[in-house]
């Protein structure tokens, strides 16, 4: 499998994640949410890409298991996503195919972990609105 693919997709995520800090600086939850969206998405279809290369290895990793994010904020989570995914392009350019899937994988969990913060805080704000 051609690992350009690979790249535009984690480069894709890097660059929604530029725009989504952006929109965190001027108060644009909606701008934020779609695109950390876009983020997650860009992630997960990174990850299905890794599973064409070396499924044995992936699949049920222990550290998958150690892996718990505590509570994180916002604006932290995106950064730490961002050079996470970072880290990962320079392991898929030096051949660590395993680290890079890894750095993928916590990125991408971060980034759900965010949408669904935001998903909470846009429903919390809609019931607000009704009453």
């Amino acid at each position: 499998m051609e690992q350009g693919k690979l790249i535009k997709a984690i480069n894709s995520a890097i660059s929604n994640l530029e725009d989504s800090a952006k929109a965190l600086v001027e108060k644009n939850e909606k701008g934020v949410l779609g695109h950390v969206w876009q983020a997650a998405a860009d992630s997960e279809y990174a990850l299905f890409l890794f599973s064409f290369m070396q499924p044995e290895d992936f699949v049920g990793s222990s550290w998958k298991l150690n892996f718990h994010l505590k509570k994180v904020e916002v604006g932290p989570a995106i950064v730490l996503a961002q050079d996470l995914l970072e880290e990962a392009k320079k392991s898929l350019k030096n051949d660590d195919l395993h680290e890079a899937y890894k750095k993928t994988w916590m990125a991408r969990d971060y980034l759900l972990r965010v949408w669904n913060m935001l998903q909470d805080i846009e429903l919390k704000k809609a019931e607000e609105r009704k009453r």
